[in-house]
Order: structure tokens, then sequence, then C-alpha cells
């Protein structure tokens, strides 16, 4: 179901190999109107598809659309497998991979080492009760610490605009009041993703696009990376990741093999367990873990769980398990809060899981 004319590359390009006939004949019939429901759907603004079923290419599918790159426009773009996309929040779960080599490597210490013993620095902000905080908090967005990432990007209101803005980024991250007991609540805080990669480029000496380059994109394969930059050229761990699709649904088979790829142990096996594993309940019917969202969605009556790194705009990345399923999704749904997560469950729901149940 590979369209090579269309996507620009041949599956060797980015050492997918197609799935074998048979299999993509089994899946031929949930598939094939894939392109045409999201073509007749001009609002869904759908960029990419790539699905990677028993570690094979099974479906791939690049459309034409609106998108930008972080804030900037970048008009109509006849997306194929070799442009890069936004990410946006897919960057905080592979924070949480580079946390969990970090972890092993006795960078930052045990979960729950006190985020404030790691940044001694801004002690005006230290309080007995901030000092409960520690790294799992941050990991499952449960610090307690006030935030609001609810009005959009273009509101400077908005936290992480705020954030962003500041002289001293982590400070500001502190600085916010405790509105909650850490631990007792997930509220969705990209600030905490920052101390996190602060914290490991401090324990290890680099810079976070220097771990990820070696640590986790360099054993991957991965080599097309482009990041985002706060305005001083630090690489922004929150949501400033671009990659090509491919290269994203190479990171859900890493997660999906238990953090091991081609025959290398590159995140610690029990890292990836727990990290998916159910930490606290997120927003709406979702867990979350430790910067992964954890869902499941009915399939002819069959109740299937998933993993999934979650984007603005519609960034997707679905990660299932018990099908051997990676199903990556692009999209520019950047001012659209109902269709950015429409559009992704269409693409599961309704095609890649039966798709893949078919293929068997």
């Amino acid at each position: 179901m590979t369209d090579n004319a269309q996507t620009g590359l041949p599956p060797s390009a980015t050492g997918w190999e197609p799935a074998p006939a048979d299999t993509r004949a089994r899946a031929a019939a949930r598939l094939s109107g894939l392109a045409a429901h999201f073509e007749g759907w001009a609002d869904a603004n759908l960029h990419g598809v790539v699905m990677v079923h028993r570690g094979r290419l099974l479906y791939e599918h690049y459309f034409t659309g609106e998108d930008r790159a972080f804030a900037r426009p970048l008009g109509r773009v006849a997306y194929h497998a070799g442009l890069r996309h936004d990410l946006r929040s897919i960057t905080k779960s592979v924070v949480s991979l580079l946390v969990g080599i970090g972890v092993g490597e006795g960078w930052i210490g045990d979960l729950d080492t006190p985020v404030l013993a790691l940044f001694p620095e801004p002690a005006r902000h230290a309080t007995p009760e901030k000092a409960a905080i520690t790294l799992r908090h941050l990991l499952t967005m449960s610090a307690g610490l006030a935030w609001n990432e609810d009005l959009p990007y273009s509101d400077p209101a908005n936290s992480e605009r705020r954030m962003i803005d500041a002289p001293d980024r982590c400070g500001y991250v502190l600085a916010q009041p405790l509105v909650r007991t850490p631990g007792a609540a997930y509220r969705y805080n990209g600030g905490l993703t920052l101390l996190l990669a602060t914290a490991l480029e401090r324990g290890s000496g680099r810079t976070i696009d220097a771990l990820a380059r070696d640590l986790l994109f360099a054993p991957l394969g991965i080599a097309d990376v482009e990041w985002h930059r706060y305005d001083d050229g630090a690489a922004n761990p929150v949501s400033g990741l671009r990659l090509v699709p491919r290269d994203v649904a190479r990171l859900g088979e890493l997660v999906l093999r238990g953090g091991r790829y081609a025959g290398r142990q590159v995140v610690p096996e029990g890292w990836i367990a727990e990290s998916t594993a159910p930490q606290i309940h997120g927003e709406g019917l979702y867990f979350y873990g430790f910067h992964w969202w954890l869902g499941r969605s009915l399939v002819a009556r069959r109740e299937i769980r998933w993993i999934a790194g979650i984007g603005y705009g519609g960034q997707r990345l679905y990660i299932v398990p018990e099908l051997d399923l990676v199903v990556a999704v692009t999209a520019g749904l950047y001012d659209e809060p109902v269709l950015q997560g429409m559009v992704g469950d269409v693409v599961l729901r309704r095609y890649a899981l039966p798709a893949a149940l078919e293929a068997g």
C-alpha cells in the first residue's frame, strides 16, 4: 500500500522494507479508501500517514495542505516522505526516552529525587511544599504548580508562551505557585518537560539535542533532524522537534520492541515498561504514563489498548503492542481543537486497527 512515486522515496531510503505482498493484500480492503476519504475532507488538513506492522511498512500516504513550522507559516505544502514535519508535543515523549537513558546512566538519580536538589540556584522559589516535588511528578505532569496551556498559544497569557519569553525559563517554571499537593492530580505543563531536559543536560554535561542525536537518533539511523530553538539558541525540548514521518514511526518501533533496536538496547527495557504503564489519570478517558498517553479503541467489539505520543495540531504516534502496529500521523490543525483529536482517531480506529486485524 505504498505509492513510491507519491511519497518521493523508496522504502529502502529510510530502512523500512515493505510488508509481504499477502499481508498488504489482506489489509488492502480496509486501507484502500483512506486517501480518498481525507482528500475529500479538506478541513481535516491531514499531511501524512505511515503504518508499520510487524516491523514492515504496511501503508504510507501523503497529502497537500497548509502548514506551519512552529509559528512560521509555510503556505501550502505538497508532503512526501522526504519532508520534515513539526512533532510538537511528541517531543515530550522523546524527552521521556532520553530520561530513561539518563536514569540508566546515573545522570539524574532515581525518580524520587527532589527537583529542587537539581535546581539549587532559584532558592528564592523554594518552599517546604515545593520541596516535595520529585522527578516522578515532572514525568507524570503532577507537580502541582499553577499552569495554563488551555489558552491558544497565540495568547501571551499562555503559560508556555510566558515561559519562552522569560529570561530564566526554568526559574519561571519553579516560581509558579503550588496550587495542589504534588502527585495528587495531573495538569498538563510543558514547563515540567523543560525541567527534565535541563536536569539531563546538567547531569550529562551535554545539550538535549546532542544527547538525542548521539544516544537515541544515531542508534536508530535517524539523521534528518531539526529543532526549533529558543532565542538564546537552545533546542526547545517541549515542542520543538521536527522529523520525517517514517522516523517518527521508527521511534514507535523502538517503544514497541521494549527499547531495543537492531540488536541494541537503546533505552532500558524496564524504563519502557514503566513509562508506558498507567501512572496517573490524565485528561478525559486517557491514562498517563511518563509523557506517554494510554488509551483504548473498540473495533468489532474488541477492545484494543494503545500508547500514544500526542502533539498540538494533530500530530500522533500510536503504538499498539497487541497488534504489533505503529501508526504515525501528521496534520496541520493548529487552530482546530476538535478536529485535531478527531482526525488521528479516524485514521487509527477506522483504518489502521481494522487493517492490522485483517493482516493478521
